[in-house]
């Protein structure tokens, strides 16, 4: 039976060198007190040092002033090893991390994380995948070693196997994960845990089953016990078998607790109430070239599709399916495992409106890794002459690779989208035409990518079908290259696209069409037939 103790007691259980794997998205599910709690005794003793910290998706909530979630445990000597998929939302960590010489720091995919946890639970400590061949995961290229400490380690987590049943993969290794961490909303006598107020199902049962059947002990924060048999039988996400410690969180931190990436509780996320559609914090986008992007790559979905929008600017494609009134008319699914509804932007990034389903986010990459997502919307970054991208390492900033590598590389239909340069670029549409008021600073279409977050090549030779909008220019990715296959009106080809571009991009017979008009007038109405016109397969 599961123990309740206090933070304070659970940091002391903590010892020096030991694995930690947690179940977060953003710093929804970090069990926040435990870790205040770490730190606090690691500035107090010295201990416990030498961590190494794993999770999935993010394990922040994007603040720049107060340590949260894995920022608590960003002190030189605490935290020695790091292997995640994403750390835009933890700056302190962010900053570490590009500095280089403070952690041994691993970036891999989050779907890919999620399945190797799978298969530590049933006693497997690896998994075969292709996600990741040709990109800097690829042990041929960095093996997804991402700062200083960890080129110069010896330890590979990836292996490259060249020839598996006449097939090329790559091989990720687990860890021997000692400690689990995770949150909960109630905790029965029997340590059931449920997750009522919580807006992500995470993957806490896999996480909880990996650390068990490493030999490891299981933590568990929550705001509240309960009698047993309180909390329904089905309603409990990890059975008390697999729970070792239970930490009630103070009164007082409750309404703090973060629930999305970055944001509080509301029942409108979490399922427990539906709210009407005006009321999910979506608003007409302003009439601009970002409205012409937005508009442009959500005529490439149709009605029926499964589709995903990205953190960022494909989110905008879910204010225009709002706006023109088709947010129905296809399945927006986000990588947290959220089914249905209306995505949430910004700090709520994962959780859902009105959500039809949510189900458990390793078990969800399995739909985006067998290939089941009609269409996906991705930030533009970094692009080459082959169409692939770098989105992982901007600027020398670490932002982490996230699910971006499975679902780019597995959805049958990829819309890359974003402004045609970088940091200072203003656009306005006058009269039916794109008018660029000033360039931006920064070309986005480079002769060479800093790092390979997604090989086009590959996307190509294996039938699917990538897509890249601008405000000012619509590409395809070819075998090749990249093919321009459309411009704005009112843009000059050589001014304003290929003097932007440190290449000369494939030109199709007869030269570019023009991007549907329709787009650049202020009203338009016409996504509901473009949709029902093509509706999915």
């Amino acid at each position: 039976m599961a123990k309740v103790i206090t933070a304070a007691e659970a940091a002391a259980l903590i010892n020096d060198n030991d694995v930690i794997g947690a179940a977060t998205f953003g710093a929804a599910g970090v069990p926040e007190s435990i870790m205040k709690a770490i730190e606090k005794r690691f500035l107090e003793t010295g201990h416990p040092k030498d961590l190494t910290y794993i999770h999935a998706a993010g394990s922040g909530d994007f603040s720049p002033h107060v340590s949260r979630g894995e920022d608590c445990l960003m002190h030189e000597g605490l935290m020695t090893k790091w292997v995640a998929s994403h750390v835009g939302c933890s700056k302190k960590t962010q900053k570490y991390l590009s500095e280089g010489d403070k952690i041994a720091g691993w970036n891999l995919p989050l779907g890919t994380i999620l399945q190797i946890f799978k298969e530590q639970a049933r006693g497997v400590n690896f998994c075969l995948s292709k996600i990741g061949l040709d990109t800097y995961v690829d042990p041929r290229k960095d093996g997804g070693k991402v700062t200083k400490l960890a080129f110069e380690s010896d330890e590979q987590l990836v292996e490259y196997v060249p020839d598996f049943q006449g097939e090329e993969w790559l091989c990720y290794k687990g860890w021997p994960l000692t400690v689990g961490f995770m949150r909960g909303t109630y905790a029965d006598e029997d340590g059931n845990i449920s997750i009522e107020k919580e807006a992500y199902n995470l993957e806490m049962l896999t996480v909880a089953q990996a650390v068990r059947a490493c030999g490891g002990k299981v933590f568990v924060e929550v705001e509240r016990i309960v009698n047993t048999g309180t909390i329904n039988p089905k309603s409990v996400k990890v059975p008390g078998l697999y729970v070792d410690y239970i930490v009630v969180m103070d009164e007082k931190d409750i309404p703090n607790k973060v629930v999305t990436v970055g944001g509080m509780y509301n029942p409108s996320v979490t399922g427990e109430c539906r709210v009407p559609l005006g009321n999910t914090g979506s608003r007409p986008l302003p009439f601009d070239g970002i409205k012409v992007i937005a508009r442009r790559a959500a005529m490439e979905f149709r009605s029926g599709m499964k589709g995903n929008l990205g953190l960022g600017m494909p989110q905008n494609v879910g204010n225009i399916m709002e706006e023109e009134g088709v947010s129905h008319d296809i399945t927006l699914i986000s990588e947290s495992g959220s089914i249905g509804g209306v995505p949430a932007v910004g700090s709520d990034f994962g959780a859902h409106y009105n959500i039809i389903a949510s189900c458990d986010q390793g078990d969800h990459f399995n739909l985006f890794d067998g290939e089941g997502l009609d269409c996906a919307g991705f930030g533009l970054s970094e692009v080459d002459p082959t169409g692939s991208m770098n989105t992982n390492l901007l600027n020398g900033t670490l932002l982490g690779v996230g699910g971006f590598m499975n679902i780019i590389s597995t959805a049958r239909k990829s819309v890359i989208l974003g402004t045609f340069t970088a940091a200072g670029i203003k656009t306005a549409v006058e009269d039916g035409m794109l008018v660029i008021k000033q360039e931006g600073k920064f070309k986005k279409f480079v002769n060479e990518c800093i790092q390979t977050s997604f090989s086009a090549p590959m996307a190509v030779k294996s039938g699917k079908e990538i897509i890249y909008v601008t405000e000012r220019a619509v590409f395809k990715a070819v075998e090749g290259g990249l093919e321009l296959i459309e411009i704005a009106p009112g843009v000059d080809l050589q001014k304003d696209i290929l003097d932007q571009m440190e290449f000369a991009p494939i030109i199709p017979e007869g030269g570019p069409k023009l991007m549907p008009a329709e787009i650049f007038q202020e009203n338009w109405g016409g996504l509901s037939a473009l949709m029902d016109a093509k509706e999915a397969k």
